[in-house]
């Protein structure tokens, strides 16, 4: 995952850049970036893995004197990148994923193409998608070219000398939201960094579109209407947005409330002693279960705030392990003997909930723990993001090759859950996690809290597909 934001001001932008962008820190732990214009383009890349954003950028502010500038946290490579072209020079930073991103590079190094920014275990994502637009006719051509190319996902900004390039995903799987002030334009895939620099959002862009933002004029100028093919990341409601920001005009948190709802709803016959959400997310999910149920909502498990951020977007599983157990603290007054209702936002691995979060309720003395994910079982690594890669990550995987007695391709009867397969995943699941009941919110309730139409919304994490519905599949 990865959170853009870019500005273009009468004066200097450089406290709103650094803020606005450090509203995204929730969304990468590995680099953060700026790069501005005045005279001169200037960038700034540090690591984040230890330091916050704002930390390590705030030293910054004082060498920053532009008036336009992007900027980026990123959950793997380093951003922004910086490029010399035909169409002259450019900063640009990018949100999502490239999934033909080695067919793509091999392709360009065979037509004599240089990459000289390396990623782990390919070339740079976004110095990649720099070189694409730069074979254009313009910036415009460049990245409509781009998007031509690439499978996937990917939003950019892209900084020149005359202002700020905006471009949406060609399925919006990834948001960007354009904001305005006096004497301010700004975008950007959080409208949680909106609210305290004083923006007013004006619009989603549409999948496909391109904006230009000018830096003389203080004009929004749409340079491609883009098109109505939505298929926007559900997980951004579910767990990965900010709790304050809204996508397509959704608030997060209103989603989560609804999400909880409904998961109380099928969950009647249940009785427990108190409702526990999974520090921060799943505690949004856990009002509307205590709202709906009527059961009430404690908070016998806090987080470490002050050093400790997400534990699912770490690269690596040793480090995502860590902040997990390091970051939450069970108060054990609060959980012993008690029947308990514990709402996630969802089980991807299954490791930190199982070895971590479990773990310190039975410690603690809990009498039974019943789990309720806020989404369906997550049968499908994800393509549009760096947040899942394989399917041996995922638990649900574990669980089909136990049953199965290997992985199997077909898993389409433990996408239904009213299917006997299904069961015995959920079941197998259960037992694996040590806990008293387990239930996963089904499909249709997810879209519902959601409130967009269900062919809008990107559903491939738990399908296969970006949309089976819209697909007639």
């Amino acid at each position: 995952m990865s959170g853009i934001f870019g500005v273009v001001s009468e004066k200097n932008c450089a406290e709103t850049l650094v803020y606005g962008t450090d509203y995204n820190t929730h969304m990468g732990t590995e680099y953060g970036g700026i790069a501005v214009y005045d005279d001169e383009f200037k960038r700034y890349i540090h690591r984040m893995s230890s330091v916050n954003f704002k930390m390590r950028f705030f030293e910054n502010i004082k060498d920053i004197n532009g008036k336009h500038g992007i900027g980026v946290v990123s959950d793997l490579d380093e951003q922004p990148i910086y490029l010399k072209s035909k169409l002259g020079e450019f900063c640009i930073v990018s949100a999502g994923r490239i999934d033909n991103i080695n067919v793509l590079a091999k392709e360009m190094m065979e037509e004599g193409i240089c990459f000289g920014e390396v990623s782990k275990k390919s070339v740079n994502a976004t110095e990649l998608i720099a070189r694409i637009i730069a074979t254009g006719s313009d910036i415009k051509d460049g990245i409509e070219k781009m998007y031509k190319r690439v499978k996937g996902s990917a939003s950019i900004l892209l900084l020149s000398k005359d202002g700020i390039y905006a471009a949406r995903d060609s399925f919006g799987r990834n948001t960007l939201i354009l904001g305005r002030k006096e004497g301010s334009w700004a975008v950007c895939s959080e409208t949680a960094s909106f609210h305290n620099l004083d923006f007013e959002p004006i619009r989603d862009l549409n999948p496909g579109e391109i904006v230009f933002i000018d830096c003389a004029n203080l004009e929004c100028k749409v340079l491609n209407q883009g098109n109505d093919k939505k298929q926007i990341c559900s997980f951004l409601w579910i767990y990965t947005g900010f709790p304050a920001s809204n996508y397509e005009g959704i608030n997060a948190e209103i989603v989560r409330e609804e999400s909880g709802k409904l998961l109380a709803k099928r969950d009647k016959d249940l009785k427990a002693d108190l409702v526990v959400g999974v520090p921060d997310s799943g505690f949004a999910h856990a009002i509307g279960y205590a709202i709906e149920s009527k059961i009430p909502l404690r908070r016998p498990l806090v987080k470490y705030t002050p050093t400790y951020g997400r534990s699912y977007t770490p690269p690596s599983q040793s480090i995502r392990n860590v902040t997990a157990r390091m970051k939450l603290i069970a108060i054990k007054e609060i959980i012993q003997n008690n029947i308990i209702v514990l709402l996630e936002d969802s089980i991807v691995r299954g490791t930190q909930l199982k070895n971590v979060t479990v773990e310190k309720f039975w410690r603690a003395g809990a009498k039974e723990l019943h789990v309720r994910p806020a989404c369906p079982p997550l049968l499908f690594p994800c393509i549009y993001s760096t947040s899942t890669r394989t399917n041996s990550e995922l638990v649900t995987r574990r669980a089909i090759a136990a049953i199965e007695g290997k992985d199997i391709e077909d898993v389409s009867e433990y996408t239904n859950p009213d299917s006997e397969k299904y069961a015995k995943m959920v079941e197998w699941i259960r037992k694996d996690l040590n806990v008293t009941s387990l239930k996963f919110q089904n499909i249709e309730d997810m879209v519902k809290a959601i409130g967009l139409p269900k062919e809008k919304l990107c559903l491939h994490c738990w399908l296969g597909c970006s949309n089976c519905h819209a697909k007639g599949e």
